[in-house]
């Protein structure tokens, strides 16, 4: 059990560093592009976050959530 434990605590830190190192590269993106992945990695956080707090799989809910994100993001920048 107490692996597990580790394991969790280890996945947030990651998380968060892929998602930074992912927006450091929206620098030379339009701006659909730069809404898409900003929403995916929002939405990927997002969705990580809340399964882990209901006890559920945590990356499903990051795959369900970056997905979402991204659609937003994509249909918000073509709106404006």
């Amino acid at each position: 059990m107490q692996n597990k434990n580790v394991r969790c605590s280890l996945v947030a830190p990651a998380a968060v560093l892929v998602l930074s190192l992912g927006l450091a590269g929206c620098a030379g993106m339009n701006e659909t592009q730069q809404r898409t992945l900003s929403g995916g990695a929002i939405g990927a956080a997002g969705g990580a976050a809340i399964t882990a707090l209901t006890g559920g799989c945590i990356w499903c809910g990051a795959a369900i959530g970056g997905a979402v994100g991204a659609g937003t993001g994509f249909v918000i920048s073509q709106v404006r």
